[in-house]
């Protein structure tokens, strides 16, 4: 067993949904140094000019749209003859995201769970179908602690920011079809995880993160580059024998 190279993703043809974002274009950079060819796939080609390379290519992809997964995962295995990672990173939301549970219309409800839960069941199927051809393959998809647990809602006293309703019933829902794909694949030697960050600092105002890091273990946020060591496992043969779990990347939140 070569454990030296235990973590490389040589030769393998990797997409990151939202691959632009805050934590999906450093999992691309990563997937990128270890070896893989990766295409970060997402809706706006202007926010990835720092990460786009020889190697690191951009891929129109919206995940609320089904034609547009089809076609845009169809793409990179017509030009590469095969597909051996998904990390599912996107973060589609309405305009009214973040509007108090009391006022959340009906209507918004679906449209969240279906463009993000669903753009992530589609994505998943397309990526999967191809694996299951050719024998292997990974599945990653980035899920959250709300997704485990129930929000502290005291952290977001004095600001304008709230835990929206529809983000925790969504990614309760992504690990749990991670979960369920992880089974149905399984025999095709196609493997299945999700990720579950804790809050990750992006900019937010003094008085929550100061609330937020006095209830981790840590004493922090954490940084969108610490996700990546997590994606990098689940994505290597350094999981080889894992599948259908749920890695928490929370600086000790779900702890307590």
């Amino acid at each position: 067993m070569d454990y030296k190279g235990v973590f490389s993703c040589e030769n393998k043809v990797a997409i990151v949904t939202g691959g632009t974002g805050l934590i999906g274009r450093e999992i691309a950079r990563g997937l990128h140094e270890f070896g893989a060819e990766v295409y970060a796939a997402d809706i706006d080609r202007g926010k990835t000019e720092d990460i786009l390379s020889d190697k690191i290519n951009f891929l129109y992809l919206d995940v609320a749209s089904e034609d547009s997964v089809n076609n845009g995962i169809s793409d990179v295995i017509q030009a590469k003859g095969r597909l051996d990672i998904l990390v599912n990173c996107a973060y589609p939301r309405t305009g009214d995201w973040g509007t108090k549970f009391e006022d959340i219309k009906l209507d918004s409800w679906k449209t969240n769970l279906d463009s993000h839960l669903g753009g992530f069941f589609i994505c998943c199927r397309t990526a999967a179908e191809q694996m299951k051809k050719q024998r292997g393959g990974v599945l990653i998809n980035l899920a959250s602690i709300y997704g485990v647990t129930a929000p502290d809602f005291s952290v977001y006293n004095g600001t304008e920011m709230t835990m929206p309703a529809a983000y925790a019933a969504i990614k309760g829902g992504v690990i749990a079809l991670t979960r369920y794909i992880a089974t149905y694949y399984g025999m095709h030697n196609v493997r299945a995880n999700s990720i579950s960050p804790g809050g990750i600092y992006n900019g937010q105002r003094g008085p929550f993160v100061e609330r937020y890091s006095q209830k981790t273990p840590l004493g922090r946020m954490g940084k969108p580059h610490e996700v990546v060591g997590a994606a990098i496992y689940l994505a290597s043969d350094a999981s080889s024998y894992v599948t259908g779990e749920n890695l928490m990347v929370d600086g000790g939140w779900t702890a307590w």
